[in-house]
This record gives structure tokens, C-alpha cells and sequence, in this order.
């Protein structure tokens, strides 16, 4: 059985940021990355937690990323936010770029945001949920370095590429959260497979060859198995138009690797749309979304996209969240 101790979700943050600023990353910039650590954390998506702090701060270390950057916040049109990321963390680009989206929603009823030169913005429905949070409609894209190839091909020219949705309660919270990647499942998943030296399962990957493999490391040579065939494809080209083109940043065909060292900066981009329900449905959002919602749970065993999200933070706030003992001790290593 593996081995693990339990971490409140204070202890969770701090322990990232302590790493993250030794790496060197400015205290601004590793704030918001260990606040999203902790909410990754606590929605029981492991793989895109504290386990990503060591790759963080080898990145750092390395200039794959620059822990000093100072994003640079424009608005070219009345409805628009753009930020440069500057070769920075996605995470304080998209807090600085909230802050002129959310007042502006409100005040449009829709706006949107693009980034670009950017770096990993880790679980994605951590930020489309902050836009519900504020009472509105959040849509996000964030593209990434290839892995999946298109029909037919063998080569990967686009990311796993998640898009996520995410639709205000009107009381404060998420009533829904919809986020997944374009292929059957994240790439980081994959990775952890091969760091734990793992098998993966079949209908995961794909090796160089373009054949199905169950061995994680031929797998991230090879490609990623889109979801649902063609249409997973159709998927990642719609976000690589929407986190890359449209906010101007690398196409995943050309970005440097989320992992390892080589390559520098991936520039990579992050697109969010945030609509006020109530400027478009003449009042009636909250009652359609209540009536929605209630279709999915009158069935027994019926799920909710978000809600096992939702149990697990509930769970996690209370009870603290059970971190694996090894990767513990490799992130406090870096403090």
C-alpha cells in the first residue's frame, strides 16, 4: 500500500510556494500557481498537483519559464483583455487578466480574454470556476505543445488541448463544471504512469509507429488517443484556433515540451469568454440551468460533470487531502 500523509489545504499552499520561491520564482507569481496547486489538490486531481511543483521549479531553474516575468495587461477594443504573458506563469497572467474580464462582463454582459506567451496554466476548470464564482458563464481554452496526431496521420500537430465550461449558481458557486482534454485522457496522467514506471492502460497512447502501446515512455514518444476517434481531433483544432490563434500565441505544433528541459519557453496561449447570464436570457438562466440539473440527478447513479470535483473539495476543506509520502519528500527537498 502506498504510503501517505495527510496535508490541510493551507499546508498545501504554502509548502508550493516555499518551492516555488526558492526555485525562483517572485512571490507574485508563485502565489497565485500555489493557490491553484492546493484547489487542484483538493478537487482530487493529483496529477496536476503538488506533483507538478518539481517540474515548475526545474523549469524555473532552467528558463523554460521565467519566474520573474511581469505580465503586460492590454485592452485593444471595448470587450476585450489581452495579456503577454512574458514568457511567465499562466496562472498570475490570468489573475491580472480577471481583473479587467469580470467588471467588464458584467458591464457588456460578454467579454473575453486572450493570452499568449504563456506556460502550462495547469487544471483548467480551476479557472473557468473562478468566472461562475463571480456569476458568470465561463468558456476557457488553453492549447499545448503536440501530442495528438490527426486522422489518418501518425505525426502529433496539436495539444491534448482542454476546454472547459463552467456555469454560476447564482449563489457564489459552480451549479456545473465541464472540463476534459481532447484525447482519452490528460497527458499528464501519462507521464505520471512513467514516472511511477507504470504500464498505462490500452486506449491510451499510441507509439511512434502510430500503434497502440500499453508502455507509458513509447507512448510519449508516440501520440496521445484522441477522445472519440476524428471528433477528439476536431476538438483540439477548435481550441488550438481559439488558446492559439486567436490570441496570437505558438501553435502546439511548434511549442517546446511542458516537460523536460529543452526548447525554452513554449509560448503557448490561453483563451476565456465570460458571459453574465442575465444579459441573455431575459431572466430565465437560473430557472433553465435549475431544470438541467434536475435531469441529470432524478436518474439514480446519474453523474454531473464537476460534481465528484465538488465531493472531493468539500471533503478535502474538512478532512485535509492525502499527499503520496515520496512526493513530499521530493517537494520539500526543494525548500
Amino acid at each position: 500500500m502506498t504510503a501517505t500523509e495527510t496535508l490541510s489545504l493551507a499546508e498545501i499552499e504554502a509548502l508550493a510556494f516555499d518551492a516555488l520561491v526558492k526555485a525562483g520564482t517572485s512571490a507574485e507569481n508563485a502565489r497565485p500557481l500555489a493557490v491553484a496547486t492546493a484547489m487542484t489538490e483538493a478537487d482530487g486531481v493529483a496529477s496536476h498537483g503538488l506533483a507538478y511543483i518539481p517540474i515548475y521549479a526545474q523549469h524555473v531553474e532552467c528558463g523554460k519559464v521565467d519566474g520573474q516575468a511581469t505580465p503586460v495587461v492590454n485592452q485593444p477594443r471595448p470587450a476585450v483583455v489581452t495579456v503577454d504573458a512574458a514568457t511567465g506563469f499562466a496562472h498570475s497572467a490570468i489573475d491580472l487578466g480577471f481583473e479587467k474580464l469580470i467588471p467588464l462582463a458584467k458591464e457588456m454582459g460578454v467579454a473575453v480574454l486572450a493570452i499568449n506567451n504563456s506556460y502550462n496554466c495547469g487544471v483548467l476548470g480551476v479557472h473557468t470556476q473562478r468566472l461562475a464564482q463571480a456569476g458568470l458563464m465561463g468558456i476557457g481554452f488553453t492549447n499545448a505543445p503536440a501530442s495528438i496526431a490527426p486522422s489518418g496521420g501518425a505525426k502529433p500537430v496539436v495539444g491534448t488541448n482542454p476546454f472547459s465550461i463552467s456555469a454560476p449558481d447564482g449563489e457564489g458557486n459552480a451549479a456545473l463544471l465541464i472540463d476534459q482534454s481532447a484525447s482519452t485522457i490528460a497527458k499528464s496522467e501519462v507521464m505520471k504512469h512513467a514516472r511511477e514506471g507504470r504500464p498505462v492502460p490500452e486506449g491510451w497512447v499510441l507509439d511512434a509507429n502510430g500503434q497502440p502501446t500499453t508502455d507509458p515512455e513509447e507512448g510519449l514518444k508516440g501520440s496521445m488517443v484522441p477522445s472519440g476517434g476524428y471528433k477528439g481531433v476536431g476538438v483540439a483544432l477548435t481550441v488550438e484556433l481559439m488558446a492559439a490563434a486567436m490570441a496570437g500565441a505558438t501553435l502546439g505544433s511548434v511549442a517546446s515540451p511542458f516537460s523536460g528541459t529543452a526548447g525554452g519557453p513554449p509560448k503557448t496561449g490561453q483563451f476565456f469568454i465570460a458571459i453574465d447570464p442575465e444579459a441573455t436570457s431575459a431572466g430565465l438562466f437560473q430557472d433553465r440551468l435549475a431544470d438541467l440539473v434536475a435531469s441529470f440527478r432524478d436518474q439514480d447513479g446519474a453523474r454531473l460533470p464537476g460534481e465528484g470535483r465538488h465531493a472531493a473539495r468539500v471533503r478535502a476543506a474538512k478532512e485535509g487531502v492525502a499527499v503520496n509520502s515520496a512526493l513530499l519528500e521530493k517537494v520539500r527537498a526543494l525548500v
